[in-house]
């Protein structure tokens, strides 16, 4: 299985051009279960209304499911 390196072809889930992503904290972590509160600070937000560009990466694809509900997530070809 190639775990590819930065020549590694897109694949089915990832279009050519969107290896950044915006993500918005739309929703307070107040009252959420720690694993939560803390993916959203790992994606580096820290108020309501925030938006940070992030890496598409498997690691913050992982934090960005664990509180999709907090989130709105947009794809930038920067």
């Amino acid at each position: 299985m190639n775990q590819g390196g930065p020549d590694r072809a897109p694949g089915p889930d990832r279009a050519p051009g969107t290896d950044r992503l915006r993500v918005t904290l739309v929703k307070s972590c107040h009252g959420q279960l720690a694993n939560i509160a803390a993916s959203v600070r790992g994606l580096g937000l820290r108020r309501r209304h925030q938006t940070v560009t992030v890496a598409n990466t498997p690691q913050n694809r992982g934090m960005i499911a664990r509180a999709v509900h907090l989130l709105k997530v947009e794809e930038s070809g920067s």
